[in-house]
């Protein structure tokens, strides 16, 4: 399988770079789509070393919307996401998303310094790709997502999955992803890959897992709460080096 270099729009720190975080957007969007979030967590000092990485997926026929093309990570064959699943694509984005995190370790950075995330199926990606990955990130992002592959992601799974940091955020109203979906994805994930639960606001000792946060009323979409709740999580699992930076 060909490895597709990814273009992206990246939003570099205002201090040291220590740190960089992935994220992958949602179906139909391009990386520019999430700039505002990231350019408000950029203007917090506690976030100023980190550097942001926005890929584009690329362009291809969606079966669920008729056939349209447009960005997209895989194909989704149906929005109830009961159907079979476009396993070959998956896996050629995570060959993609593996690329940008070896180009961030080759330029010195270590793996525990890389969150990758992502919203919808960017979230799905961003989990597959964490959760297999060879080198233990420093944490996992899921907005709005769920967990693809069930039926082989166990044995896919890396030693270390059970013990990475995960935020999930996820709205009670998601008409699309729906938070039924994303709470069976999240047991998934405690039950099979024997990921642990944290608490909404652990300490430095207690980050190892998943924190699952629902936001109430909340469809397929960031709320500033939610953002807000990231942006503490990502200073825990990302603090600066230095006090002086």
């Amino acid at each position: 399988m060909s490895v597709q270099s990814l273009k992206a729009l990246t939003i570099n720190p205002t201090g040291n770079h220590t740190a960089t975080v992935i994220f992958l957007h949602g179906l139909g969007d391009t990386g520019h789509g999430w700039s505002d979030p990231v350019g408000m967590f950029g203007r917090d000092p506690g976030l100023s070393h980190v550097k942001w990485i926005l890929p584009h997926a690329p362009p291809m026929p969606v079966t669920a919307n008729m056939g349209f093309v447009m960005p997209a990570w895989f194909d989704v064959r149906s929005f109830d996401f009961e159907t079979d699943e476009d396993e070959i694509g998956m896996l050629r984005t995570v060959s993609s998303i593996n690329q940008l995190i070896s180009a961030e370790v080759d330029s010195g950075l270590d793996p525990g310094r890389i969150v990758i995330g992502g919203f919808s199926q960017g979230a799905a990606m961003s989990l597959l790709t964490g959760l297999t990955n060879e080198r233990k990130l420093g944490g996992i992002v899921s907005l709005s997502g769920w967990a693809v592959l069930r039926n082989k992601l166990k044995a896919m799974s890396s030693p270390h999955a059970s013990s990475i940091p995960i935020f999930w955020g996820h709205g009670t109203a998601d008409p699309l992803v729906t938070f039924k979906i994303g709470s069976a994805s999240v047991d998934f994930l405690k039950t099979t890959l024997n990921i642990p639960t944290v608490p909404a606001a652990p300490d430095a000792t207690t980050l190892k897992g998943v924190m699952f946060r629902q936001y109430a009323g909340l469809q397929h979409g960031a709320a500033p709460q939610e953002l807000a709740e990231l942006k503490d999580w990502l200073k825990k699992i990302l603090p600066k080096d230095t006090p002086n930076e």
